[in-house]
């Protein structure tokens, strides 16, 4: 079957090129390796190190085997707290791997080899890696034009950078949503891009307020032209969590078609869909899924699935999947942007490191599609026990009374609202609890994090001033030995709160051991009621 087949072609976007992208040449010296791989060619050119000289003779490494965590999470959040605690268990438990090898010359023409993967390389990566990458996209994203394009990238961090140098001049503007990742405005700044903040609801960026700032836009009264290029994370978003279902990716696609804005979607958290919390007295065993096209097919589309005329920048990253470390990911975009991309990772990183290109394109190889699938799905379920965890412990710590939220960030949401307990009383007991909430939450169903929303304008000295009080109960937390991310970092707005009185701290449960986080939990409790008696 041919899954590419009655699509259409990309459109040419080429107008959306920024000065110095359109401003790039082929690379003198990259441009000569069209003719490397000609039989008989000797090679006098380039200063490319002799391989005899590597001082590596293999590379080996011991990798997992991909079945090596259930697919379901636990249902008792009390039994086996982590599969990190297995690593450590008996040797009748230990860790099934398999081994890899990389030689340093090829067998076969084609075989992954250190002689070609620590040499100066292609900016697109390796071949292995981009064939591999090119299978998983067509069958997992599923693009909606025929000719997109795969090219490796050093992580999703570096992929933005690029992204911001393609398509922006100083003085534009990028959308993006009024809570988003830190380094992504960071990367704009010294370029003077700046962010042009979109309101959010319970599934992220709201399709009614995007309509609303392109609509209304007035580039003489603002100083900046229309922004032409999206900034978006669109599973389990960051800070917030939410994930946004394919009918609201539907709603801004059709309005970025209207206003011709292209779409920088980064998505590094995609495989770690973990659905509605479920109260641990009513939770059972995890979905199960009788095929991998049927998980596949739960997960929430990419934009690449609506994306009919190429405008989708998709950012894909090792990062949660693999490791942070090997520094490593890919764009899947139209030909005439992978081009423009190529050009600038010629004059910049070159290529990925050669070494994590290495291990991980072998550790691919060695599972196949359906392994990596496998493991994939294993890891959204560990992220799914994770993040039950942590969010049993906050209803342990606290009475969360269910609510609805109308307006705001979360506007549509059940929305959990926590409330102090009477000293020693297991239950909520409102003869002796504070009436008033000290923070509320929306259970994530993405990610690695839960954002709250401090309630500070019911703290007994407020005058107004949430940003200082927020910092206060930041630094009592770190004192105490607990350490979330402050809220102010997230925002893309001037004023970093979406109403008044509101603070905000992100609480990431991705890395922490299931004891700590108990910890963690009782000491936040312990801090923030100290913190709403402070007069």
């Amino acid at each position: 079957m041919d899954l590419n087949e009655h699509k259409p072609k990309a459109i040419d976007l080429s107008h959306h090129l920024s000065n110095v992208s359109k401003a790039r040449k082929t690379s003198p010296l990259k441009g000569l390796q069209r003719y490397l791989g000609r039989e008989g060619m000797v090679q006098m050119a380039g200063g490319l190190p002799s391989p005899a000289y590597f001082p590596f003779s293999e590379l080996s490494a011991e990798g997992l085997v991909p079945d090596s965590f259930p697919l379901s999470s636990t249902t008792s959040s009390s039994s086996a707290f982590s599969w990190l605690f297995r690593l450590f268990q008996s040797s009748e438990t230990k860790e099934k791997t398999t081994h890899l090898t990389i030689p340093k010359y090829p067998v076969n023409p084609n075989d992954l080899n250190l002689a070609v993967s620590l040499q100066y390389g292609l900016a697109k990566g390796l071949p292995q890696l981009q064939k591999i990458l090119d299978e998983f996209v067509l069958k997992v994203y599923k693009p909606a034009y025929v000719d997109s394009v795969t090219l490796i990238h050093a992580g999703n961090t570096d992929g933005w950078y690029k992204c911001v140098q393609t398509f922006c001049n100083p003085g534009d503007g990028v959308l993006v949503s009024e809570w988003t990742y830190p380094s992504a405005i960071a990367s704009m700044a010294p370029y003077n891009v700046k962010p042009v903040a979109v309101p959010m609801d319970g599934q992220g960026m709201s399709s009614v307020g995007l309509r609303k700032v392109l609509s209304e836009w007035d580039e003489s009264a603002i100083g900046m032209p229309r922004p032409g290029l999206m900034y978006i994370v669109p599973v389990g978003q960051n800070p917030t969590g939410t994930t946004m279902c394919v009918e609201r990716k539907r709603e801004i696609y059709d309005i970025c078609v209207e206003f011709d804005v292209l779409i920088a979607e980064d998505d590094p958290y995609y495989f770690l869909q973990e659905g509605p919390y479920v109260h641990k007295t009513e939770r059972s065993a995890s979905v199960q899924f009788n095929s991998d096209e049927e998980y596949l097919s739960h997960l929430a589309p990419s934009f690449l699935s609506i994306d009919y005329q190429g405008r989708v920048i998709r950012l894909d990253s090792f990062s949660k999947t693999v490791s942070p470390g090997c520094r490593l990911g890919w764009f899947t975009c139209n030909p005439i942007f992978a081009e423009r991309l190529e050009r600038q990772g010629e004059t910049s990183t070159q290529a990925p490191c050669g070494f994590g290109q290495s291990l991980v394109t072998a550790l691919l190889l060695n599972w196949g599609y359906d392994g990596y699938v496998r493991w994939l799905r294993a890891l959204g379920s560990q992220y799914q026990l994770r993040r039950n965890f942590i969010l049993d412990c906050l209803g342990d710590e606290f009475h969360l009374k269910l609510d609805y939220e109308t307006s705001g960030v979360w506007s549509g949401c059940d929305i959990f609202r926590a409330y102090d307990k009477a000293p020693g009383d297991a239950t909520f007991n409102e003869k002796h609890a504070v009436f008033k909430p000290m923070f509320s939450l929306v259970p994530p169903t993405s990610g690695m994090f839960i954002w709250l929303q401090l309630h500070l304008d019911n703290h007994p000295s407020f005058d107004g001033d949430e940003e200082t009080l927020e910092m206060q109960l930041w630094v009592d937390l770190a004192e105490a030995g607990v350490l979330f991310a402050p809220g102010w970092m997230f925002s893309a707005k001037e004023s970093n709160t979406d109403a008044p009185g509101n603070g905000h701290f992100r609480m990431s449960f991705s890395n922490a051991e299931f004891e700590d986080m108990k910890k963690a939990i009782a000491t936040f409790g312990e801090v923030i009621r100290k913190f709403f008696e402070k007069h």
